[in-house]
């Protein structure tokens, strides 16, 4: 299987935006402490995290192929099947069943990342370390912040068995502790 390593070398062939990179080291983080606490493995996660949003750049501007080519890339590298599943199912816009624990964990991790994101930039130090759950909570009623963070794939967290404070308090800590990668 592909190490951590040859995945992010892989990863930055097809990506150079830095947001983007950031964007997947946070999904990465957040996939890695739910599989912490599911007892899944954390490489396998993590590997689903970080290569989720491999094909961007290429399919930006046609999202019915956002998820399928990088399905295509992610099988082309070798990754195990269960990694491209949740990687092609996590584009709801194709409408296919998210079957595994791991599929529902991607679609959750995705948006909340970007909510979090969101949290630290409007601290006054912009930093991870300022933002907590309750802060989230009281944010994450606020229609007008993180608008891209979509709040009904965040709340299928529930899909898990984890209440919304739960989710967000794994995911939270999980960046936290790459605040420094993440430049938050």
């Amino acid at each position: 299987m592909l190490t951590r390593e040859k995945a992010y070398a892989e990863l930055t062939k097809y990506v150079q935006n830095k947001n983007l990179l950031k964007h997947m080291l946070g999904v990465e983080a957040i996939m890695k402490g739910l599989a912490e606490h599911f007892g899944e493995d954390q490489e396998i996660w993590g590997l689903a995290g970080l290569l989720h949003d491999i094909d961007y750049e290429e399919t930006k501007d046609d999202p019915q192929q956002h998820s399928l080519k990088a399905a295509e890339i992610l099988t082309e590298l070798g990754l195990p099947s269960e990694v491209v599943q949740a990687v092609k199912v996590h584009n709801y816009v194709h409408g296919i069943p998210r079957a595994s624990l791991l599929d529902q964990a991607l679609y959750a991790a995705d948006p909340v990342s970007g909510l979090i994101v969101a949290g630290a930039l409007v601290k006054p130090d912009k930093k991870l370390a300022s933002v907590d759950v309750q802060f989230l909570n009281k944010k994450f009623g606020e229609k007008s912040f993180a608008r891209g963070a979509n709040r009904e794939q965040i709340k299928t967290c529930e899909e898990m068995g984890l209440d919304l404070d739960t989710f967000l308090d794994i995911s939270l800590k999980s960046m936290q502790k790459i605040a420094v990668e993440l430049g938050l």
